[in-house]
């Protein structure tokens, strides 16, 4: 696994894929709408089961591989063909499901602005965590410089441009959770750019 203290991402132009990050293709993606760029990124928080880390069930769920007599709660979720792009999990690793040029199937029916459809135009970061349990300094540490590697990729996406699932599915969905620091991230990307001389 890549030292969270070290990793620099690149994004590929064209592919969409982020290096140096481990890639785990997930079925569950297609292409976007003609037109379709990514233009908002969306921090999603996921444990499988409920409230375990480190598991191989997250990567199974995304990769249609999940056994559903492993865990009760497993039953529940039999079938769902999901994914996100990116995975961050409690370490700081990084996990690539769908490169970035493709849509990951990851918010559902949403909004974002008034404009819905939100999978068509958006990148999907999970964290691997729940809503009341607080993230760890490894995932700050990594969103941050992900999400900077995908501003630099991607000019419609801003810091203005990152929203919650909760944000963009509202009533059905409360994932990152109050236990997401959204100033931590903020300060994170503002003192990234100060240190690049973007500011």
């Amino acid at each position: 696994m890549n030292s969270p203290d070290a990793v620099k991402y690149a994004v590929s132009p064209g592919a969409g894929l982020i290096r140096p990050a481990t890639q785990c293709p997930s079925p569950n993606q297609d292409e976007r709408p003609e037109g379709s760029e990514p233009e908002l990124v969306i921090i999603h928080g996921i444990s499988l089961p409920p409230g375990e880390f480190g598991g191989p069930y997250i990567e199974s769920l995304f990769t249609n591989c999940l056994d559903c007599t492993a865990h009760p709660y497993f039953r529940e979720i039999e079938g769902m063909q999901v994914s996100s792009h990116l995975l961050v999990r409690r370490d700081g690793e990084l996990i690539q499901f769908v490169p970035f040029e493709r849509r990951a199937w990851h918010a559902g029916l949403s909004q974002f602005r008034g404009r819905s459809c939100c999978n068509d135009y958006s990148i999907g970061i999970e964290l691997e965590g729940t809503d009341d349990t607080p993230y760890t300094d490894e995932q700050y540490k990594q969103l941050v410089a992900v999400i900077q590697a995908i501003i630099a990729t991607y000019p419609k996406i801003s810091a203005r441009r990152i929203a919650g699932h909760c944000d963009v599915a509202p009533g059905r969905k409360t994932d990152p959770g109050p236990a997401f620091n959204w100033l931590r991230l903020y300060d994170g990307l503002r003192l990234n750019d100060e240190n690049t001389g973007k500011a």
